[in-house]
């Protein structure tokens, strides 16, 4: 745990008691901080109750005379589309507002460092898609150097539910935009923006909001070097913001649309081999197109950016390659379920919008696609065209009907459930096919999340495959 500082003596408002809530509440404790914990769960405030946390109503006039700080968690609107009515109130009250990200950046270094041989490092991964699995290859790859490190944020455990850091550590820290969106401190050593794509946009109120609230890790935050997707615009004026000119090798520019060249530091992957280029000339190679875990374009990204963070780290390619060798995905996103008489099952339920199915799609032939859901802002109309390998759709969700509709020229089956989809998938394959569940629309008609989305179509093919 890390305690927070600055606060000591004092009531902090802590709002959310979720997993992240309740690890903020602890670590303000164990900073000798007295937090005021309220969820509009009633059974949230049990479990907090239970572990002896103060429980208030912070919507009650005159809630805020005695409080500090508020802390808020992710999942709980700020500012659009309308404020939460308790952050309205401390607004008004005139009291800050931060979260656990601002608290872990403000508490994480101690004097204690001091007698550190090898100062601990910060790496934080934002952007749209990818974030997940390029934050656990990096970390992956440095348990397989020998080097100390741990995973948290948005992915793993929570920030300020980690340990203290150690000689040399490296923490890596996944981070959504309603994260780096709040944070009063945001202090990383490496900062890595993947891509940008449509989400979220109704809590950002626009692309241009989204855009800003990823933009804030590295203009605020200042990291000493910054690692950059440049395949969409605002990658490219994100990279050309932090630069001071072509050859400034604070800024590592990643692409995997284009071969980058000029005397700066560049990472690229072209018809799946991984380059480094550093003034002109090349520095690394990895050959990536065996590498199971890593399919398809859209991984090899992640890997630009994973190899470039572990090179500013002082890693060999050679270990980087081992590394990415041995690096099995992660749940729910290119997840290579079974393979039986030549049809391979993949799970990528983490394909929650159009950009990142598209990816998805763009890795396997063959396909036998499962699809549908909640559908999100922007329309289908992208899907069509990127859907070449697809030889039948098989749509779920409450609006299956209409989903499939938007899929023209895609030979489609409405199906509703996943149970159907997957006997009519497995029915119709054929050896060489790929069974590929990602979804390009949210869990939330049928589901509780994607998480439980995939374990269902995990289970379905386990159980189809028993038979």
């Amino acid at each position: 745990m890390i305690p927070v500082r600055g606060y000591a003596g004092a009531r902090v408002a802590v709002l959310g008691l979720g997993r992240s809530g309740l690890a903020t509440a602890r670590a303000l404790v164990a900073g000798d901080a007295i937090p005021v914990c309220w969820d509009d769960n009633p059974a949230a405030r049990e479990v907090a109750a239970s572990e002896g946390f103060e429980i208030a109503e912070l919507r009650k006039n005159g809630a805020f005379d005695d409080i500090t700080c508020l802390i808020v968690s992710p999942g709980i609107p700020h500012l659009y589309p309308e404020p939460n009515p308790v952050v309205l109130a401390a607004l008004k009250a005139g009291v800050p507002i931060d979260n656990d990200i601002g608290l872990f950046f403000r508490s994480f270094a101690t004097t204690e460092w001091e007698n550190f041989d090898v100062p601990p490092k910060i790496v934080t991964v934002t952007g749209s898609n990818g974030k997940s699995t390029t934050s656990a290859l990096i970390h992956h790859v440095l348990q397989q150097a020998g080097r100390n490190t741990q995973l948290a944020g948005n992915i793993g455990r929570g920030v300020l539910d980690i340990e203290p850091a150690a000689d040399g550590d490296v923490v890596v820290l996944e981070l959504s935009s309603y994260q780096t969106d709040l944070a009063r401190a945001l202090t990383p050593d490496l900062a890595v923006f993947t891509n940008l794509s449509p989400d979220h946009l109704d809590r950002h109120a626009g692309m241009g909001g989204y855009f800003a609230a990823k933009r804030r890790l590295f203009a605020e935050g200042g990291p000493d070097r910054a690692i950059v997707g440049v395949d969409e615009n605002e990658g490219l004026y994100l990279a050309g913001q932090l630069s001071e000119g072509a050859s400034d090798d604070r800024v590592i520019r990643i692409s995997v649309e284009a071969k980058l060249t000029g005397p700066g530091w560049h990472v690229f992957a072209k018809k799946g081999f991984l380059s480094e280029y550093r003034k002109g000339r090349q520095a690394g190679s990895i050959d990536l197109r065996a590498i199971k875990g890593l399919p398809g374009a859209h991984n090899h990204q992640n890997a630009c950016a994973a190899y470039a963070v572990c090179r500013s780290l002082g890693l060999a390619p050679k270990v980087i390659e081992k590394g990415f060798t041995s690096f099995g995905g992660l749940p729910h996103r290119s997840q290579l379920i079974a393979e039986s008489q030549g049809v391979s099952f993949v799970n990528d339920s983490k394909a929650t919008n159009v950009d990142s199915a598209i990816k998805a799609l763009s890795a396997y032939k063959n396909i036998r696609w499962i699809c549908g859901g909640l559908e999100k802002e922007g329309g289908l109309e992208r899907l069509a065209a990127a859907a070449g390998q697809v030889t039948k759709a098989y749509v779920i969700g409450r609006e299956a009907a209409q989903f499939a509709m938007q899929l023209t020229g895609v030979d489609s089956e409405v199906c509703t459930t996943m149970d159907q989809a997957v006997s009519s998938a497995k029915a119709d394959a054929v050896s060489g096919d790929t069974v590929l569940l990602a979804p390009a629309a949210a869990s939330f008609d049928q589901y509780d999340n994607f998480e439980k989305r995939g374990d269902h179509f995990v289970e379905l093919v386990q159980s189809a495959l028993e038979e």
